[in-house]
């Protein structure tokens, strides 16, 4: 965040407001002056106390256009003529002077799940993905007057964040030597998290939690990338056999040298590798057949 930026942010401080209850009785007990005012009159008393009746009604107005109900977890930001005053977070009916204006902003954790949207990841292909966050206000007069609308803030930042995140990494590797998309959930939502923390400091939000719900290749693609992937994870697979299969005919060839089942010389060795590979690697099943003869006939 810039320096101006930073100058120019709100910071949220307690507002000094009153007990809602005591005004309440306060109101009651203009009412019980008014009607005690109408005493005189109603026994048609020339001394009627007027003033008494004109002063009980103007402390039930006054008092009265003061409450305000704070629920669990809700703030109250307080304004004078445009000026932020301070953010009450008492719970309870609350009451200040009249000519305050009150904007009510909750506290509580949201959970938003972004729209599915289209990014081009780290190799260039194109992926569908959306995310899950939790976020709340930690700050209430940075919601209310360092944005313009926190919610709609939110939902954009959350979707710049996730085209960010989308493009750093490649959706998978079949290698498994770089951090991905898909192999890598736990790490990727971390720095999803922490990018998303930075771009809604501005605005008083925190984030608590945030995943992908939805992550797969755009629909223009997924084949071809199917048929890639089962023709990477064949080759992979191979590569495994292959060299399962030179271990054991090393071993092979080794265990019948150093017990002296069979001397070989290096066109039996070569012979006898061939037919362990073949038996090793092929996908059908082996059909034995009988040498009655010798190698050289």
């Amino acid at each position: 965040m810039s320096d101006s930026v930073a100058l120019n942010a709100s910071r949220e401080n307690a507002a000094r407001s009153f007990n809602g209850y005591l005004m309440l009785l306060l109101m009651l007990l203009s009412i019980g002056w008014f009607v005690w005012a109408m005493g005189p009159i109603i026994a048609d008393d020339p001394n009627a106390d007027f003033i008494g009746m004109a002063a009980s009604i103007a402390v039930f107005l006054f008092v009265s256009t003061g409450f305000y109900m704070i629920q669990p977890n809700q703030g109250v930001a307080l304004t004078l003529f445009g000026a932020y005053k301070g953010t009450d977070r008492n719970e309870g009916l609350r009451w200040v002077w009249p000519w305050m204006t009150k904007a009510k902003v909750s506290l509580r954790a949201n959970n938003l799940i972004s729209e599915k949207i289209k990014v081009n990841d780290l190799r260039g292909n194109p992926i569908e993905i959306a995310a899950q966050v939790v976020w709340r206000v930690t700050d209430t007069a940075q919601a209310l007057f360092d944005v313009d609308d926190y919610k709609a803030f939110v939902l954009a930042q959350i979707e710049a964040a996730v085209r960010t995140i989308g493009s750093r990494y490649p959706y998978d590797d079949i290698e498994h030597k770089e951090v991905t998309l898909r192999g890598n959930h736990d790490e990727v939502g971390a720095e999803l998290r922490t990018v998303l923390m930075e771009r809604l400091a501005v605005a008083g939000i925190t984030v608590d939690e945030c995943g992908f719900t939805h992550l797969a290749y755009a629909q223009e693609i997924a084949g071809a990338m199917l048929r890639r992937q089962q023709a990477e994870a064949v080759i992979a697979a191979r590569k495994k056999l292959v060299e399962g299969a030179v271990s054991m005919v090393e071993m092979a060839l080794q265990q019948l040298s150093d017990k002296g089942v069979v001397h070989l010389d290096d066109e039996r060795k070569a012979a006898m590798v061939s037919n362990l590979m073949v038996v090793l690697c092929g996908e059908r099943d082996t059909q034995p057949v009988v040498n009655a003869g010798s190698l050289y006939q």
